[in-house]
């Protein structure tokens, strides 16, 4: 199966009318570039080209034309079961994510043999000067490193260093340590007490602990009268 092959099968998985909501979830790419595949359409053809000369001839050509094809490549790296091979696989194809939801559906299963292999890959990941490589290194502390016996609170320290004037790498910071809050209140929550945060980042951090069920009334509370106002 040729790469064209790949891109046919893809089309004919395409949902007309799936296409322009999907398209309007991700404003940073053109609209004609979106096909409209549902995820588990694309999920299903992922375990389906996993392992094959089909899959590897298919990850071997960047840039990808269509976000679906993006979608695909990241769904086959997430198939990959050796570390080293989903980095290297990684360190290629994140230069070309050019959109949040292609970011975060990359999780390798290879990641949960090296954890600790994958902390320091993941702060080389967050000194990139691509936003959604940067946001892709913050979303691997927010999914493997909140919980013990991996959290350590210098995570906290890496995360606030990368924000800056883009949106989805501000957005993911939030998340992280809204997250985090959930996981690990007392630790965090003197970012906020001190202000440590830009100001967008800690009042978004706030707005998502309190939409969050994991953190208590009581916590939502004082998560509310530490809002940044002035």
């Amino acid at each position: 199966m040729e790469q064209h092959d790949i891109l046919a099968r893809l089309r004919k998985l395409a949902d007309p009318a799936y296409q322009s909501f999907q398209a309007a979830l991700i404003p940073t790419i053109d609209p004609q570039r979106v096909l409209g595949v549902r995820m588990p359409a694309l999920r299903r053809l992922a375990r389906q080209l996993r392992g094959t000369d089909e899959a590897r001839a298919f990850l071997a050509r960047l840039p990808h034309q269509y976000y679906d094809e993006n979608n695909l490549h990241g769904l086959l790296i997430n198939e990959e079961k050796d570390y080293d091979a989903a980095v290297a696989a990684l360190d290629a194809f994140l230069p070309v994510v050019d959109n949040w939801a292609t970011c975060d559906l990359l999780s390798p299963r290879a990641f949960a043999a090296r954890p600790a292999a994958l902390a320091e890959q993941a702060q080389r990941w967050m000194a990139s000067d691509h936003p959604f490589t940067v946001r892709f290194g913050v979303g691997i502390l927010l999914r493997w490193y909140l919980d013990d016996p991996w959290f350590q609170p210098e995570q906290l320290k890496w995360a606030a260093s990368v924000c800056c004037e883009e949106y989805y790498v501000n957005m993911m910071v939030a998340w992280y340590f809204a997250t985090a809050l959930a996981k690990q209140y007392p630790v965090v929550l003197p970012w906020l007490q001190e202000r440590r945060l830009p100001r967008w980042v800690h009042n978004k951090t706030i707005q998502k602990a309190v939409e969050s069920y994991r953190i208590t009334p009581e916590q939502k509370q004082a998560l509310r009268a530490l809002r940044w106002k002035e």
